[in-house]
């Protein structure tokens, strides 16, 4: 018997609008950027995503070099998608990206409207799909004119092979550019996605928070758990099956410094006051700010969802934790 979705899988989770845009996305999303490459079981990739479409998430966020092997995490969700999925792809949201190093020469990196153009048919092509709901620009790239890469995007939209656009790593005053461009071009450009944490403000410091808003465009965040250091996992050691062991290409030991699991340990008293976990508060402090769409996380098991879906049931902080957050953290 093949996978039959939770008919009460809309009935707890909240969705908002990616900006002023028509299109909602759950408040925590999937992404596929570590666990469901060519080095991960199938099976548990297919319950992560079983689970997680029956909890209402309806967000599954990839990229064209997710893996490892490049490429492998798209055609793994594809068979997810194709065998178990299929019947519900009209309530499903798939986006994809380009921008990174894909393949040799100098057509497969950066931003130029033939390695676009080209990335995003090999990843319908793994995906075996007709079109992605939301295509990418992974990130800025001096290297080719601005108005190329948007109109690049432009095009991808008007084949009918991306409803939306979006862009992941901009900084404030290249997106609002950018913005203006695909606006002329009546581009749907309706989301921008960085990496935004309790211990990485970066999208305060370059504006790109405030540009979002003020250019009416979702945000949603990636590396909410700061790569898993604000799950506590490592507040009694180096678990043998975590992400510092079995990977390190993100974060390894040099990141645990004695600094670094002090002010671990000082927000998660502050999470036990609130009745969270870590994990859960961390996510309740992004997700509960003004301008935020989605939140992105990772998982390596389906337990892991479901534990962090409950971070919906306190998002209001009052002013003396964020201080106290603050005070920690900078």
């Amino acid at each position: 018997m093949g996978y039959i979705a939770s008919e009460k899988r809309y009935e707890k989770m909240e969705y908002r609008k990616c900006g002023e845009s028509g299109l909602k996305l759950p408040s925590i999303s999937l992404g596929l950027w570590h666990n469901f490459g060519d080095n991960g079981n199938f099976e548990n990739m297919k319950n992560m995503c079983c689970t997680a479409f029956d909890n209402g998430i309806t967000h599954f966020d990839l990229a064209n070099n997710y893996g490892p092997m490049p490429g492998s995490a798209e055609r793994n969700f594809g068979k997810i998608l194709n065998k178990y999925l299929k019947p519900y792809r009209d309530e499903i949201i798939i986006s994809t990206k380009a921008g990174y190093t894909m393949w040799d020469g100098p057509y497969g990196d950066y931003g130029s409207r033939k390695y676009l153009m080209a990335s995003l048919d090999q990843s319908l092509k793994r995906m075996n799909i007709d079109y992605v709901d939301i295509f990418y620009h992974h990130r800025m790239t001096p290297e080719t004119p601005l108005y190329e890469t948007m109109w690049a995007l432009n095009d991808i939209v008007k084949s009918g092979k991306a409803l939306y656009v979006g862009l992941s790593n901009y900084n404030g005053e290249t997106m609002l550019k950018a913005s203006q461009i695909l606006n002329e071009l009546h581009c749907p450009f309706i989301i921008n996605q960085n990496r935004y944490s309790i211990f990485d403000r970066t999208i305060k410091n370059n504006g790109l928070l405030d540009s979002a808003i003020s250019a009416k465009k979702g945000l949603i965040i990636f590396s909410p758990l700061a790569q898993g250091l604000l799950t506590g996992r490592y507040l009694n050691g180096v678990p043998s099956d975590s992400r510092v062991k079995t990977d390190g290409r993100f974060l390894n030991e040099k990141h645990l410094t004695f600094e670094t699991l002090g002010k671990i340990e000082k927000l998660n008293e502050i999470a036990k006051r609130r009745g969270q976990s870590l994990a859960q508060m961390a996510l309740s402090w992004i997700y509960s700010q003004e301008g935020i769409t989605s939140v992105l996380i990772g998982a390596s098991k389906p337990e892991q969802i479901t534990e962090n879906l409950k971070m919906v049931q306190n998002l209001n902080f009052t002013k003396e934790e964020l201080l106290e957050i603050d005070n920690i953290v900078l």
